[in-house]
């Protein structure tokens, strides 16, 4: 409906819309550090278990594209004693992230590498795969909570609401993940449970009203 050269106010209102849904997709960081006053040997050691690892998952059905490194790194070792900086070795780290789209093989993922070698994980988020059209479905909610608010701001004024926005201002919040855990040491066990829980996916937009 459109008001012809009446337009004299303006009501703007936030609105917020949130989605629970369940993820479908988990990234595992993990890796395997080595120490030893040999660099050669601490990077040895590191590539020959790193490889147990990368081929126990591709035997389990995870892709190679899945498997990436996003750490590789390399540091000397210093001990203090008395003051005095001692050299011990050499500290070689790689991680690895894996992508899965069976999260129920999580914890399977974690157990078996964890059997290979890796000594530690330092992250697992629950994802899911499509998170816009998610994202879209929350837009609809919140722009439906915005005119709510609008109509019951107006209800008892002697005014009269344009329904339709002039204007719309989205607010750009990128569905997080949901961390398991952060910088752990990785212990074998018989099973390790995960539960990836909910993922909540919100979005907000402020809207701006002509009311006459």
């Amino acid at each position: 409906m459109y008001y012809p050269q009446v337009f004299t106010k303006c009501l703007k209102v936030s609105g917020e819309g949130k989605i629970s849904v369940s993820p479908n997709q988990a990234k595992i960081t993990l890796g395997v550090i080595t120490e030893n006053v040999n660099l050669q040997q601490a990077q040895a050691e590191n590539s020959q278990i790193t490889t147990n690892v990368i081929s126990s998952l591709t035997q389990l059905g995870i892709p190679q594209e899945n498997i990436q490194t996003v750490v590789y790194r390399i540091e000397p070792l210093y001990d203090y004693r008395d003051g005095v900086q001692q050299f011990r070795g050499y500290q070689v780290t790689h991680q690895l992230q894996i992508t899965i789209n069976q999260i129920a093989q999580t914890g399977q993922i974690v157990d078996l590498a964890v059997s290979q070698g890796a000594n530690t994980v330092t992250n697992i988020e629950f994802t899911v795969s499509q998170p816009e059209a998610y994202y879209n479905e929350a837009l609809k909610l919140a722009l439906n909570n915005a005119f709510t608010k609008a109509t019951a701001l107006t209800a008892n004024l002697p005014v009269n609401l344009n329904p339709v926005p002039f204007k719309i201002e989205e607010t750009l919040t990128p569905p997080p993940p949901v961390p398991f855990a952060t910088t752990m040491l990785a212990k074998a066990e018989a099973s390790t449970p995960i539960q990836p829980g909910e993922i909540t996916i919100s979005a907000t937009i402020t809207v701006h009203y002509f009311y006459f």
